[in-house]
């Protein structure tokens, strides 16, 4: 065991570590410059059951009622060999779905023999001409290094040989309503399945294939207005590859990390609350209202934020980028206070702003 992996088992506790999923990865980008998140999913923190500890739980999360209506739809859509999904996922790549597809189920064997079995049959999928049906893969399990341990990944289905390609396919329950579904939960599907895509791209360059045979255009299968109807749309997830490479690569520099972490710091999910919330308040931060919906810890760290420019988000932070607190902004717009020079341009921003607002209230100047 190495020193850093040491101090992060340290860090824990007693407490094993939490593995990582898709979701857990795809959550990291969306805050790349939070430290405190970076050294706790390092460490393999339990961060829900930490916030709830701290008296700050999470809520967020799908219900059961969402989770059932998903499992109930996707196997709808998998029925009679993915008949369906393989003419789906044909008409929306533009290409012949041809008369059968091979169909595949890797969700039945125990965790080290289904990841040999993916790894084998993923592999041998590889086109090798154009006369090959279509491979159709259930549930393949697929790995993922992150912050030095091992990721297992389980992607709803990859489809091979169509298009001369691999591609990954998504299957929500979120519904697509007049050929259009919610920004937010298309940009989560696009990010989760970036790390599907690494994944597999990672696994074929292991075997001495080019990872590009893995397609960036990844299939998002969703019911249809308020029906179960199933249709199919393209995500192009490079923007989100490249993303998700940069934070993983931080999450590789861990080292790095704790070094700005003190010594004493700990996250061990069996120390007293008040320990745990004057630990946590050691470690950078980078609280946004975005948060609320990515990570566990996000209700601590507004509270946290009170009267800081970075809780009113991320334009308002960039925006007044020297000014670090409410109570300085107000002061600045009023001219109580003489901004710093790293301050000015946000102050001439805000008493342009203040005397905009007073001359539409009617206020004096």
């Amino acid at each position: 065991m190495t020193s850093s992996e040491q101090r992060l088992a340290a860090i824990r506790g007693g407490v094993p570590a939490r593995r990582h999923n898709a979701r857990t990865i795809a959550a990291l980008t969306g805050n790349p410059g939070c430290t405190r998140r970076a050294v706790l999913d390092g460490a393999g923190v339990d961060k829900p059951k930490l916030a709830e500890r701290i008296g700050f739980p999470a809520r967020f999360g799908q219900s059961r009622f969402a989770i059932t209506r998903g499992n109930a739809f996707e196997a709808q859509v998998k029925a009679d060999g993915g008949a369906q999904l393989l003419r789906l996922v044909a008409e929306r790549l533009g290409v012949p779905p041809g008369e059968r597809a091979d169909w595949t189920d890797l969700g039945a064997d125990d965790l080290p023999d289904r990841h040999r079995r993916s790894r084998a049959v993923l592999t041998a999928a590889v086109p090798a001409g154009p006369d090959e049906p279509a491979a159709l893969f259930d549930h393949p399990l697929l790995g993922l290094d992150v912050a030095g341990r091992r990721v297992h990944l389980e992607p709803d289905l990859v489809a091979a040989r169509l298009a001369g390609r691999f591609h990954v396919v998504e299957i929500k329950s979120f519904p697509v309503i007049d050929g259009q579904a919610d920004p937010g939960k298309v940009a989560a599907a696009a990010i989760q399945s970036a790390v599907y895509v690494l994944a597999l791209r990672e696994l074929l360059a292991v075997e001495g294939h080019d990872p590009e045979l893995v397609s960036h255009d990844v299939v998002l299968v969703c019911p249809r207005d308020f029906a179960n109807q199933p249709v199919a749309s393209l995500l192009d997830v490079r923007k989100q590859l490249l993303v998700l490479r940069r934070q993983l690569d931080r999450m590789a520099r861990i080292d790095t990390l704790l070094a700005a972490v003190p010594e004493e710091f700990t996250a061990d999910l069996t120390a007293d609350p008040a320990t745990l919330t004057a630990a946590l308040s050691t470690v950078e931060a980078r609280y946004a209202p975005d948060c609320l919906a990515a990570c566990e810890l996000a209700y601590f760290c507004r509270h946290e934020a009170r009267e800081q420019t970075a809780a009113l988000g991320r334009p308002v932070r960039e925006a007044l980028g020297g000014v670090p607190t409410v109570p300085e902004v107000l002061a600045l717009a009023t001219g109580e206070r003489t901004p710093e020079p790293e301050q000015a341009e946000a102050a001439a921003l805000l008493r342009a702003a203040a005397r905009l607002r007073a001359e539409a209230l009617g206020l004096p100047a």
